[in-house]
Parts: C-alpha cells; sequence; structure tokens
C-alpha cells in the first residue's frame, strides 16, 4: 500500500537511535509539547515555511515569486504572513542560497523507503537500520506501517521511537512491523508530566507495558532536563516502573540537557524556555546512573555533554564507524 506522509528531515549516520549505524526520519507531528523540545518544527502535522537570516543575501527571489504575496523583507529581517502564505514552495525554488525553507515535505511511502535504501550497505555492515521517530511517528501511523512494511520486506532493521502517547490500537497496529522500540519514560510524577508535556501520563504508562508485553526488544530513554527531570526521586520512580513492568529492557538511557536547538526556536519566532540553563554535571549523571541501577535496572548507561564540557559515550554502545554519503 502507498501512502502519503510528511517528513522534516532525514537523518544519516546516526549512532545514537538504536544499534549500529541508523539512518533516522524525522515524522511530523507531535501530540507533545514538551517544555525542553529539540525538534519544535515538528510538533506542527502541517507544513510551514521559515527563513534562515544568516544564509539571506537580500535579493529578494524569493518576494518576488511568491503568488500570494505572503513575504517582505524588512530591516527586521523576513516578515511570513502565515495566513496568506499557502506553502506552495516557490519562494523555497527561487531562493538561491536556501534561506526559504519548507519544514515538511510530502513523501509517497514507496519513495521514501526508496530512499532510505539507498543507505542500506552501512546498515548491513554495522547491524543499523532505520529509526522512524519525530515529532512523534505514531502520530502518521498508516504512513509509518506503510515505510515500516517496505523496509521490513527489504530486510531493514526498523526501530519505533515514541513519546507513547497515542491510541492503543494505533500502538499495536504499529508494533508488528518494527524490529525494536525506544520509548520515552520523561517525568512519573502525574501533574510534573502534564505540565512539562502537556499531556497525561496515564497513556504513556499502559502502553508502555504492550511494549513490554509484545516483546520487541526495547531501550527506554530519559532526557536529563535541569529542573525538570533530573531529581532523583524521578529516576528512582522510572527505575521502579521498569523493573516492574518493563523487566526486559535491554538498556535505559539517561540523555544529558543540552542547548543546540536554540537557534531552531528563532525560526519561528520564539524563545527557547531553557536557553539560560546550565548543563547537568558529569557527578549528576553518574549519580542518576547510579540511582536506576540500585532499583535493579540492568544496562544503565548516560551520554551526552556535560557541564565540565566532556561528551560521553554509553560504554556498552557501539564504536562508532565512518560513514560515506
Amino acid at each position: 500500500m502507498n501512502v502519503s506522509g510528511i517528513v522534516t528531515n532525514i537523518q544519516r549516520c546516526s549512532t545514537e537511535d538504536g544499534p549500529g549505524i541508523r539512518t533516522t526520519v524525522f515524522f511530523k507531528g507531535c501530540p507533545m509539547k514538551c517544555l525542553w523540545c529539540h525538534n519544535i518544527e515538528t510538533i506542527d502535522p502541517d507544513p510551514i515555511v521559515v527563513w534562515y537570516a544568516v544564509k539571506c543575501i537580500g535579493d529578494q527571489a524569493c518576494v518576488r515569486a511568491c503568488p500570494e504575496s505572503a513575504l517582505e523583507l524588512t530591516e527586521d529581517g523576513m516578515k511570513i504572513d502565515r495566513e496568506l502564505c499557502q506553502v506552495c514552495g516557490a519562494c523555497e525554488e527561487a531562493c538561491p542560497t536556501g534561506a526559504m525553507k519548507i519544514m515538511g515535505k510530502i513523501w509517497s511511502s514507496d519513495d521514501l523507503v526508496e530512499e532510505l535504501l539507498r543507505d542500506k550497505v552501512f546498515f548491513t555492515t554495522s547491524n543499523g537500520g532505520v529509526t522512524l521517530s519525530g515529532g512523534e511517528a505514531t502520530y502518521q501511523a498508516d504512513f509509518v506501517v506503510a515505510v515500516a512494511t517496505g523496509l521490513q520486506a527489504n530486510e531493514v532493521h526498523v526501530a519505533l521511537d515514541t513519546c507513547g502517547y497515542c491510541s492503543e490500537k494505533v500502538l499495536r497496529d504499529i508494533l508488528p512491523h518494527v524490529d525494536m522500540v525506544l520509548y520515552d519514560l520523561k517525568v512519573m510524577d502525574p501533574i510534573r508530566h502534564q505540565e512539562y508535556t502537556g499531556v497525561p501520563i496515564d497513556r504513556v504508562l499502559s502502553n508502555a507495558r504492550i511494549v513490554a508485553r509484545s516483546g520487541k526488544p526495547t531501550w527506554i530513554r530519559t532526557p536529563i532536563i535541569p529542573g525538570h527531570t533530573d531529581d532523583d526521586e524521578n529516576i528512582r520512580s522510572i527505575a521502579q516502573f521498569i523493573v516492574e513492568n518493563m523487566p526486559d529492557v535491554e538498556r535505559y538511557d539517561l540523555l544529558a540537557f543540552n542547548r543546540m536547538c536554540t537557534e531552531k526556536y528563532t525560526l519561528f519566532n520564539l524563545v527557547y524556555p531553557l536557553k539560560d540553563a546550565d548543563l547537568i554535571p558529569e557527578t549528576t549523571m553518574e549519580r542518576l546512573a547510579g540511582i536506576a541501577r540500585d532499583q535493579g535496572v540492568r544496562h544503565v548507561a548516560w551520554s551526552g555533554m556535560t557541564k565540565d564540557s566532556r561528551i560521553h559515550y554509553p560504554s556498552n554502545e557501539q564504536e562508532e564507524k565512518p560513514c560515506a554519503q
């Protein structure tokens, strides 16, 4: 079945989204609105035009090309009238430097599978594959199933990266077509989960149990966000949930906070809420990992840049291999 969907990015040579060398597909649309979101361009399910100031040379080819007169280049930057803009792509096509870009391209599942198979040699040599991420991949369930089915038909390992907030039916429809699951558990306190992510936690936990019962290899991941998810009790509670409900998870990853997404927010005339937050100290990451291990979770690892500017990779992660384009 050939169906269409919207993708914001295809990231090749990833070594952090599952085993081996992987290509990660970022699908558009997400039911959560996490305060620390690093992929803000994927939240809205519809394509949107953005302007990169650093790439603009001011020739205004995009302004002239817009059939709706939705663009105006001013001293303060490009003004985009969102009510007039039809996201037709004329500005992107006319721009000589790539300053105008549509976030979210429509793909057919067949074409996307064909594109992803270009990297199959790297998957084969590294025991890698494709990771379906976002946004939230389950938000475009039919599209994801079609893509995953096409990849598996070509013997490509498929991982689903999910926040867990979807209907039980959608999850059960997708699980048979993926080989493993990367599952986010962010905050265990129901009030804080609602405040930080915009959705209740009950469905996330019930779906986590469904994933556990499916027998799919699973990695649990928690972003360690200063002042939000980095307290001892939160990690202790997540670890206890894993031990009691998902005892067979292959690993539990703690992902250190960074501010690399700050510039993305400027594309949408927004300010990253955590732009002034400090990085997590390495000692904190070690302590939190220790708390999870003390609760009985096996194979706990942490990664990311810490306050002392060191980048840590999980000790049980595969050695990175070069990847040509």
